[in-house]
């Protein structure tokens, strides 16, 4: 008997989109369960802006029980539709489904389907109804290592289907793992010193009571450096606001750092504390009193001992200049001081397609620990399939 395709639309709809991982993944060690509201600010069009631009539905896939099996969305952002793309693309994300390769497939097709009835000619997958920073790919390597936090884990047996239905790999996405307090090798130490000694250049350490500041010079970065990459939006001084108002809480001023030249933004270096530490202890998907009480046992007696490394960019006329080094330098004077909080680095979303940040990744003593996958999958077979541009 075929299941049953639900879209949803109520609260038990909702409830259940959420649930739905929990059962697929209760016996797994590694998966953390995300906090509910993560997930449904997604979906939410007060939450999330990409509604002004865009426009998504998701669905349930249930047995002739009723039970859920699987659950996937399908989105349009208007603005990245043509965004150096040969053909109007979607997107599609948020993917669970239990080991079967029909109920897999029937969830394709409802994302399928629905893009082409809003003339999409192929679809991205999987990824997020909002910035690449989340919930962007599927992970096809480092199964017995737990995610971080804003990244999904999934099941082995996903890369099979999308495989099998037809998507075709269209980038990869390493996250680069180090222990914070590695030195620096020689080469690195040079090119950080040769800068350092220009008194152009300053770099700092952000301070909490200028957030609003730092968000615009996090906005002028980023248009300058990843406007440039295919699917990246330009971003709005309003996006960056929102963006540091919804981080504020679990900012670390200690670990966020910034360059500047004759007082111009020219580069920044992003950490968080990954919450997925404290999440696999909560383990309830909401900050309700159980959820708070775990968190701050969690903080009280374990502490973060790990971060994030979540953006790191210069913009492009000062790249290769020795900034990159001279960040990184700057960041290690900090993170090397005896006591220092966090012990261990993970460097997420590092593109295939951006071999200046691998061999940056490299020549820190980083090695890649996880792989997520973006596919892409063209309607029309016998059109040419282009991976991204090489970012030189």
């Amino acid at each position: 008997m075929p299941y049953q395709l639900k879209e949803v639309s109520t609260a038990a709809d909702r409830k259940a989109f959420l649930m739905l991982p929990v059962k697929l993944y209760k016996d797994n060690p590694y998966w953390v369960r995300p906090l509910d509201e993560d997930i449904e600010k997604v979906f939410d069009p007060s939450k999330n802006k990409f509604f002004t631009h865009g426009k998504c539905i998701r669905w349930l896939l249930a047995n002739e029980k009723g039970e859920v099996v699987g659950r996937v969305a399908a989105f349009v952002n208007d603005k990245t539709v043509m965004q150096d793309n040969d053909q109007p693309t979607g997107g599609m994300g948020f993917f669970e489904c239990i080991n079967d390769r029909a109920a897999a497939f029937q969830l394709f097709d409802a994302c399928k389907n629905w893009l082409q009835q809003q003339g999409m000619e192929a679809m991205d997958g999987p990824i997020n109804f909002g910035e690449r920073d989340s919930w962007w790919g599927l992970l096809t390597e480092g199964f017995d290592k737990i995610p971080s936090y804003g990244m999904f884990y999934h099941h082995s047996y996903y890369k099979e289907f999308f495989e099998a239905y037809g998507f075709r790999e269209y980038f990869r996405q390493f996250t680069f793992y180090r222990l914070v307090d590695q030195e620096l090798v020689p080469v690195l130490k040079a090119r950080a010193e040769r800068i350092y000694r220009n008194p152009d250049y300053r770099f700092v350490s952000i301070e909490k009571d200028k957030l609003m500041k730092y968000a615009e010079d996090f906005r002028i970065i980023y248009n300058k450096g990843w406007v440039k990459h295919e699917g990246v939006a330009e971003m709005t001084s309003e996006q960056a606001q929102n963006l540091i108002k919804q981080m504020s809480p679990i900012l670390d001023p200690k670990i966020i750092y910034f360059a500047y030249y004759k007082d111009e933004p020219i580069a920044f270096y992003v950490n968080i504390p990954d919450l997925n530490q404290a999440l696999k202890v909560m383990n309830t998907g909401k900050f309700n009193l159980l959820g708070i009480i775990r968190f701050l046992w969690f903080k009280l007696t374990k502490n973060f001992d790990k971060m994030i490394g979540l953006v790191f960019g210069v913009i492009p006329e000062f790249q290769g200049r020795g900034i990159e080094s001279a960040m990184i330098g700057y960041a290690r004077q900090i993170t090397g001081a005896k006591g220092f909080q966090y012990k261990h680095l993970e460097m997420n979303w590092v593109g295939d397609f951006n071999p200046k940040m691998i061999k940056v990744a490299q020549l820190l003593g980083s090695e890649v620990s996880k792989v997520h996958t973006t596919y892409r999958y063209l309607f029309n077979p016998n059109q040419p399939f282009r991976k991204p541009t090489v970012i030189q």
